[in-house]
């Protein structure tokens, strides 16, 4: 806790104009020991089930934790970015941010199928898996360092909202001011922006993500764009793929490392390091070179951000199918 004591200092005037302006984040009915009695063996097997799948492909765990990201900001915590479009709605995964680039599902219909059958009915909740496998795949890339409790007892959303993903969900070509207005609109604050940002120390961005970044910007290291331009080229190949980090398959400090360089793949990256000795310089310097602190620090805001709006008590459902209501 030390870490995020120390730099909190940085961003003091930041944090204290957002708890003025923005409600807090509510814990609501959450406990951490919630299926403990209903279910004692649902984390180990989320966990099981989300190691067998990283074993399988790393990139998938980048993929989870995107998920559990995707779903907070939009309407909270409540599993709604897993439903399919219906006769009632268009759902989230059609939206901008997420066509063609949001992926796991199929990882969370093994988790939910085997936790039906173990559990011996319909227990554990769609958003709830999503906040323990985002968790698991950050400790399985990472290291028991990056371990976290979570917060338990969050119910499924019973709609969803195609425009509220569009308008919610942060793009890759903002800039920092849209950035921070963005976290804090949801309760967030600039050091919890600099950490969740971090969780692309995992995985993969498509060409189409990152190009004009690469062609038209300065704030990057030319031999970084040049290596960037030949898996990217100015027209067509908007599919191809570039690792966000150097350690793509290890959840590490190297996202801060690189923003050092001016190496951030996406605009948006680098934009929380422009050199200028922001308090958002100073975050990611920090983190940089303290990697303990980054583990402790990231897991708080994965906390806070999984206690963003849930639904609990009677509100929503807990869903049979993760891609459909009830």
């Amino acid at each position: 806790m030390a870490g995020r004591q120390s730099v909190l200092v940085w961003v003091g005037i930041v944090a204290a104009v957002a708890i003025a302006l923005i409600p807090t984040c509510t814990t609501a009915q959450l406990d951490p020991d919630v299926y403990k009695k209903s279910c004692p063996q649902a984390l180990p097997i989320i966990r099981s089930v989300v190691e067998k799948a990283i074993n399988l492909e790393a990139r998938i765990g980048a993929s989870l934790l995107r998920l559990h990201f995707h779903d907070c900001f939009v309407n909270g915590c409540d599993g709604s970015v897993l439903l399919d479009d219906s006769a009632n709605f268009t759902g989230e995964k059609t939206a901008f941010p997420n066509l063609n680039s949001i992926r796991g599902f199929d990882v969370v219909d093994d988790i939910k199928a085997t936790l039906n059958s173990v559990c011996h009915g319909n227990v554990v909740s769609c958003a709830d898996i999503l906040a323990v496998a985002a968790r698991d795949s950050v400790e399985i890339l990472g290291g028991p360092s990056y371990s976290y409790e979570v917060l338990l007892g969050r119910r499924d959303a019973t709609t969803t909202s195609i425009n509220d993903a569009n308008r919610n969900l942060p793009p890759p070509f903002f800039n920092f001011p849209q950035l921070l207005s963005n976290f804090q609109s949801h309760g967030l604050d600039l050091q919890d922006l600099v950490l969740l940002s971090a969780g692309h120390t995992i995985g993969l961005a498509r060409c189409t993500t990152f190009r004009t970044r690469i062609y038209n910007e300065t704030n990057i290291d030319p031999e970084f764009a040049a290596s960037l331009k030949q898996g990217c080229p100015s027209n067509g190949g908007d599919d191809n793929t570039a690792p966000l980090d150097s350690t793509t398959a290890r959840f590490d400090t190297d996202y801060f490392k690189a923003l050092l360089e001016k190496k951030g793949l996406l605009h948006s990256d680098q934009e929380l390091f422009k050199g200028d000795g922001s308090d958002s310089d100073n975050l990611v310097q920090h983190y940089a070179n303290n990697p303990k602190d980054f583990a402790v620090d990231f897991g708080a805001s994965m906390i806070k951000m999984g206690n963003m709006k849930p639904l609990t008590g009677s509100d929503g459902e807990i869903r049979l199918n993760c891609r459909k209501i009830n």
